[in-house]
């Protein structure tokens, strides 16, 4: 054969050998190594599926056992506040019946003797109403309320809040109300973030809902019943509060008072550079976090007396605190550097 005929061989065989090389390597694939691969999804499956067993077993395992002691304390709890009222129902139908023995007595006393005999009863009445005087008006006691302190659990806390936000979806809606919008923030026109601005804007200081000096600003609708909770994006903000508060907030002049977190009707998550606390009542109460969150989450059960502070990443509870609303609450925002989104 010719050179041009001996090259063009050469590549042909080259590549049926190169074809036969590929196809056995396809064939040990399909014939070894998938195979082998399946039988270790399998493995790997059921090893899944035990684990999870196992592990959701322990869990419910843990659930029963508290379960039964958070029932043990609630019952407990029932019996010592019924025994403590029916302790005082014995004590005061005593002291009713020896007050209308007494007053009876008296009565008589008074209706029968002239008086000389009231002058020689009189050692004797004043010993009977001594008795009388002993008996004091009922007061209120604590021992006589059901103590709700008995089902405190940090196992049940912690697993109610982690079920309750794996089954919430998404963030409840809030809006902003600008009539409420202090002169040092702006609203973005999709009215999900708040900025704030050293400088006042030229904006109505005598509408009543407004606040007129400290950087806050309310949602436009309150939460009164049920579970609900929201996001806000703080990454930008080394200066802000979120939470809840009563309409009753002070809204006017630049006391304390008008803080947020300085006053009896607000509840709020404060961070003040690289300060992070819980705030209510002026008692502020240090959350010590490794790093800084770049969301917070709000959760508020209302009818369950529970505000939580969480990070949505990893669901970790920041602080939770439990408080008896007494009226609907509406969440709250304060900025004083940069911005927060809902």
């Amino acid at each position: 054969p010719s050179p041009c005929c001996s090259v063009s061989q050469n590549k042909l065989v080259e590549r049926c050998e190169r074809l036969q090389l590929q196809s056995a390597a396809i064939a040990r694939h399909v014939d070894e190594v998938l195979p082998a691969k399946d039988q270790g999804v399998l493995s790997a499956a059921s090893a899944a599926r035990e684990l999870v067993i196992q592990r959701l077993l322990l869990v419910g395992k843990a659930c029963e056992n508290e379960e039964q002691q958070l029932l043990e304390r609630v019952h407990a709890e029932e019996e010592r506040a019924h025994q403590s009222i029916l302790t005082q129902q014995v004590h005061w139908t005593e002291a009713l019946h020896k007050l209308g023995a007494l007053r009876t007595y008296l009565v008589d006393m008074i209706t029968s003797l002239d008086d000389q005999g009231l002058l020689r009863a009189e050692q004797e009445i004043f010993e009977r109403t001594e008795v009388a005087e002993g008996i004091l008006e009922p007061q209120e006691s604590l021992k006589l309320n059901f103590n709700q302190t008995c089902v405190q659990s940090p196992l049940l806390h912690r697993l109610w809040a982690c079920a309750v936000l794996c089954c919430l979806t998404g963030s409840q809606e809030i809006h902003i109300d600008e009539k409420t919008l202090s002169p040092h923030l702006s609203l973005s026109e999709d009215k999900r973030t708040l900025t704030f601005s050293p400088k006042k804007a030229k904006v109505d200081l005598d509408c009543p809902e407004r606040f007129d000096h400290w950087p806050n600003a309310l949602a436009t609708a309150p939460f009164h019943t049920g579970v609900c909770a929201w996001k806000v994006s703080v990454e930008q903000s080394c200066a802000y509060k979120l939470g809840v508060c009563y309409s009753s907030v002070p809204r006017k002049g630049s006391a304390n008072e008008g803080r947020l977190g300085f006053n009896a009707a607000s509840w709020v998550f404060s961070r003040y550079d690289k300060e992070f606390r819980f705030l209510h009542a002026g008692q502020p109460q240090p959350v010590e976090l490794i790093k800084a969150p770049a969301e917070i989450g709000v959760l508020l059960d209302f009818a369950g007396g529970e505000l939580l502070f969480y990070d949505p990443d990893s669901c970790a509870i920041l602080f939770s605190h439990r408080q008896a609303f007494l009226e609907p609450v509406y969440p709250v925002f304060a900025v004083a550097h940069q911005s927060i989104s809902l």
